[in-house]
């Protein structure tokens, strides 16, 4: 159907066929909804494409497509080598189409296309073609117990996975959670966020291509109060993984409590990065200006508090002030030079500067930043990159999460008083570390409360290591190999070996 795709021209030049439909069953169809959803570019404003968004009826079809193919012989009763074989094909098609999926994603989400194509693309193929290599080493185990009797256990997938998505890392995050979810032969009902919805779309065809059986991933877009709520609360589906907002995670689980779903939860964070005077400065400002300025600020683990020993503050807010001169260009996403694009939507950028007026209006001094960005053409929604400094704990830019490129820059004098500084909080995804003193780093690294904790370096994360929070930020771990077993289900089996009664 002409309706169900669309020529595009990316402002690179690239043209190429845009999917608009919802991915079900292997083909694209129209939702019978009858809603669509239009992707805005945030680097210039305009419209860039609608695509249609699924309501509760479009959910149940994706979710008996899945539940179909899990039962379907050709995927479950394909050998694990077989299944990570379509796994590392699909890896391959992605990146023989990595400048196109770049050229996506910069497009609808505003991300430098330099980043996108460096470190988002093979961050999406590594977990899939890593996943797709442990698909058949997912094993249990023989138990020993009397000469009478032998025991075994086999993981099994859990069954029909809904998986949620969110927008700063649009295939990024399609694979950190379609990888585990396949590997252990699950079929999958993925949603992209609404204001990104265009990649994972072009990622549908790819599948298809690759040879995965009909059903296997179904993908949709459509609007959290919509098509979220209908995941979340589906009695057929057996697990729900959602990488978001706090309050949103809050909500799904109400709603996944309806046949005691199994949950995976990915959600905020306000992570502290200690600075101690024995660290190399020069390392320590480049990591902190990565870990809060990158991908505007949009990480979920940003490390957007900054806590510096006082000895060498001033030092420290100087050199991270000039960095922000000489590292952190504003732009178009396209050009080469640039380091930072626009936010994701107008709502982001406006909450952001809102974050800007409540520091201000709460006695913080504002040291850098905190209004828009004059972009190219005088449209889209940059703003410069923002610093407080003279915060207070109580205050709101110190504890709520901005999700922008916002920092505060805070004076301690202790290490006692740095870890109580960065436990203070509800949150508890990553946490940083800048010492050379390497007693120091283990010390602090194990007395942080957080789920992962950098020394020396900040956002570096790796599909090989777990990735998870504690607290308010989440619960259960993704990616590695512990990734495997928020998707797989261990059944014990007993065997009588000649016990009679």
């Amino acid at each position: 159907m002409a309706s169900l795709f669309v020529e595009l021209k990316a402002p690179n030049g690239r043209t190429y066929t845009q999917p608009t439909g919802l991915f079900i069953n292997n083909e694209f169809v129209a939702a019978k909804s009858g809603q669509k959803i239009t992707s805005i570019d945030p680097a210039t404003e305009a419209e860039i494409a609608s695509v249609h968004a699924a309501g509760a009826e479009d959910v149940d079809l994706a979710v008996q497509a899945a539940r179909r193919a899990l039962k379907d012989p050709s995927w479950k009763k394909m050998s694990p080598t077989d299944r990570g074989n379509l796994m590392i094909k699909l890896s391959d098609l992605m990146e023989q189409n990595k400048e196109l999926l770049a050229t996506i994603d910069t497009w609808d989400n505003g991300k430098p296309y330099s980043a996108a194509l460096a470190d988002d693309l093979p961050e999406a193929i590594g977990t899939i073609r890593f996943y797709g290599g442990y698909a058949d080493k997912v094993y249990g185990q023989t138990i020993n117990t009397t000469h009478a009797k032998f025991a075994y256990t086999v993981r099994q997938p859990i069954g029909v996975v809904g998986q949620i998505i969110p927008w700063n890392y649009p295939l990024s995050m399609a694979a950190w959670k379609l990888g585990p979810a396949l590997a252990c032969g699950n079929t999958v009902v993925i949603k992209a966020a609404e204001q990104t919805p265009l990649s994972i779309l072009v990622l549908g065809t790819l599948i298809k291509e690759a040879g995965f059986p009909p059903g296997v991933v179904n993908i949709i877009n459509g609007y959290g109060k919509d098509a979220g709520k209908a995941i979340a609360s589906h009695p057929d589906i057996d697990k729900v993984a959602f990488t978001g907002s706090t309050g949103t995670a809050r909500e799904i689980m109400k709603m996944a409590a309806v046949n005691l779903k199994n949950i995976t939860l990915e959600t905020g964070g306000k992570s502290p990065l200690l600075v101690f005077d024995d660290a190399d400065l020069e390392q320590a400002v480049k990591w902190s200006h990565y870990g809060i300025m990158s991908n505007q600020g949009q990480i979920c683990t940003a490390t957007s508090r900054i806590l510096v020993q006082e000895t060498i503050y001033e030092t420290f807010v100087k050199q991270f002030k000039d960095a922000l001169s000489s590292i952190s260009k504003v732009g178009d996403p396209f050009a080469e030079d640039t380091f930072q694009g626009p936010q994701v939507t107008k709502a982001q950028y406006e909450r952001i500067l809102s974050y800007a007026k409540i520091g201000v209006a709460e006695g913080a001094t504002l040291a850098a930043g905190g209004k828009p960005f004059n972009g190219p053409g005088g449209k889209g929604f940059y703003i410069e990159p923002t610093i407080f400094t003279d915060v207070r704990k109580e205050m709101a830019i110190y504890r709520e999460e901005v999700f922008g490129p916002f920092v505060v820059i805070l004076p301690f004098k202790t290490e006692e008083e740095a870890i109580e500084m960065a436990n203070d909080s509800q949150f508890g995804l990553g946490a940083a570390v800048f010492t050379t003193n390497l007693e120091r780093s283990h010390r602090v690294a194990r007395d942080i409360e957080s789920g992962m904790v950098w020394i020396n370096s900040s956002q570096d994360c790796d599909f090989r290591i777990p990735f998870g929070g504690v607290k308010q930020s989440g619960i259960g771990r993704e990616l590695g190999e512990a990734g495997l077993e928020a998707y797989s289900q261990i059944k014990a089996v007993h065997i009588n070996m000649g016990s009679r009664l």
